[in-house]
């Protein structure tokens, strides 16, 4: 069965209320929907199509080293660095990471993550270009000045940095120090990322991570003294003990430190996968409806502050490239989530990195040590992905297009798919049934109504033909 039928399927049978609803009323069904949504259903985030729990092991470093290969001369290159390492594992992370309270273990990662590099680099055109460097975790800036200046002088010894070259990292307030903030900007890191999540002293204890203002405001400052004026801060909402009253401070006092980009992320309680998240107390967590509350309570804020809002969960200001990027219509989805970057080729490095290529994922060694032994033994460290069918691209492609956009046009998507335009049309049509409310379809056009847009990763999700196992995702 082509995929079509089996999206076809998937909305003719796809019960979205519960078993005593009203199903012959659709309106019903929607005001059922409404009160799961995003907000208790499990479902992808959708930074990658098919979702990363679907990649293979038979996608390895070979194909790996045989798409690096197929990356053009001048094609602008993204790299995105991992550094797995933290001083404090935080509670409600479900990051990969691991802690440490010595400096050995960072010296012996930065040396392999190095060797990597050259390992990627032989399989590249000569001078690769860079259009964006990322360094995430974990927590980059636990890394000594010494050590970060090793890396980066890695990075720019292999590739050449581009006329719109953006270098961003992580930042952590508590350990981020200022020789370390100095190395970055003399490297020409130009964007930060700071984690805040919450200021409330009750919900920082429950979800173990102190962090105060003091110390946030103080990096800020930091990065201003080094010219660094792109500053973008991480909120979450559903935390334990997380009230309207007590995230109305938080963002009282974010608003005075005048970042130019917000991403407010809902809390993924997964502890199948992150097993630290045993330790916050499930009874202290908002409910589903609490949960829409504080998201839309935010959203509200940030608009009446001037941020514009950008994709599901993201904010920005008027100048910011990604509010530029949306009304250019240029915004993108990858493992980074949104952005503006054009690169077709995101080569992902480090334990768990995720590489993305035209023709696919490839997904590093998760473990730490099993990513070391591979790289010892000069092999590049792809352990698992997914090649993509063509019936994967369009998916994907609609995919994006709906988490981005919030809208589908059949003549834009058909371009790219000139023998599927009237299966698109279809498809778009059947989504417009199934989600009355939300959605409207006209002559090719779909479009989610601004009002239901927080409902857009459970209507992407009736594309995805690809089976979702309960507990699979995070809420």
């Amino acid at each position: 069965m082509c995929v079509f039928g089996k999206i076809f399927i998937r909305l003719i049978c796809i019960n979205v209320a519960n078993d005593d609803c009203d199903h012959g009323n659709p309106m019903m069904q929607f005001s059922q929907q409404r009160l799961s949504g995003p907000f208790v259903a499990r479902v992808p985030r959708y930074t990658s199509y098919p979702p990363a729990n679907h990649f293979n092991k038979k996608i390895d470093g070979g194909t790996q080293a045989k798409w690096l290969s197929k990356v053009r001369p001048g094609e602008p290159i993204s790299l995105y660095l991992h550094i797995p390492f933290c001083k404090r594992l935080c509670w409600f992370c479900a990051c990969r990471t691991q802690g440490t309270k010595s400096l050995e273990p960072l010296q012996s990662y930065v040396d392999i993550l190095c060797r990597e590099l050259d390992l990627i680099a032989e399989h590249l055109p000569k001078a690769p270009m860079l259009s964006r460097l990322n360094l995430g975790g974990g927590t980059p800036t636990i890394l000594p000045a010494d050590l970060m200046a090793k890396l980066l002088n890695k990075v720019f010894s292999i590739f050449k940095a581009g006329s719109d070259f953006e270098f961003s990292a992580e930042i952590d307030p508590t350990d981020a120090t200022e020789s370390v903030l100095r190395t970055l900007a003399d490297f020409g890191m130009n964007r930060a990322s700071i984690g805040v999540q919450d200021f409330e002293p009750e919900v920082q204890t429950a979800i173990g991570r102190e962090q105060s203002y003091e110390q946030t405001n103080r990096v800020v400052e930091l990065l201003k003294k080094f010219a660094i004026d792109r500053v973008n801060m991480d909120l979450v909402y559903g935390l334990p003990h997380q009230t309207m009253v007590s995230l109305q401070r938080t963002l009282s006092k974010v608003a005075t430190l005048d970042p130019d980009r917000l991403a407010v992320y809902g809390y993924a309680r997964v502890p199948w996968m992150s097993k630290r998240q045993i330790m916050i107390d499930e009874t202290a967590l908002p409910d589903s409806q609490e949960r829409f509350e504080l998201f839309h309570a935010t959203r509200d804020f940030l608009i009446d502050q001037g941020f514009l809002s950008v994709g599901i969960d993201h904010f920005s200001k008027p100048h910011d490239s990604l509010a530029q990027a949306v009304q250019k219509g240029k915004l993108r989805r990858n493992f980074q989530g949104y952005t503006d970057d054009v690169s077709r080729v995101l080569i992902g490095a480090g334990a768990s990195s995720i590489s993305q290529f035209p023709q696919g994922y490839v997904q590093n060694h998760s473990t730490t040590s099993t990513y070391i032994n591979s790289v010892e033994q000069s092999n590049l460290a792809g352990a698992r992905g997914h090649a993509l069918s063509d019936e994967d691209m369009l998916i994907s492609r609609m995919i994006e297009n709906l988490m981005c956009n919030f809208a589908l046009n059949a003549s834009e998507i058909s371009k790219d798919f000139p023998e599927r335009g009237s299966d698109i049309k279809t498809v778009m049509n059947r989504l417009s049934q199934h989600f009355p409310a939300a959605c409207s379809y006209e002559n090719g056009h779909l479009e989610i109504h601004p009002s239901e847009r927080f409902m857009t990763r459970v209507i992407a999700h009736q594309l995805d033909t690809y089976p979702t196992s309960a507990g699979s995702h995070a809420i």
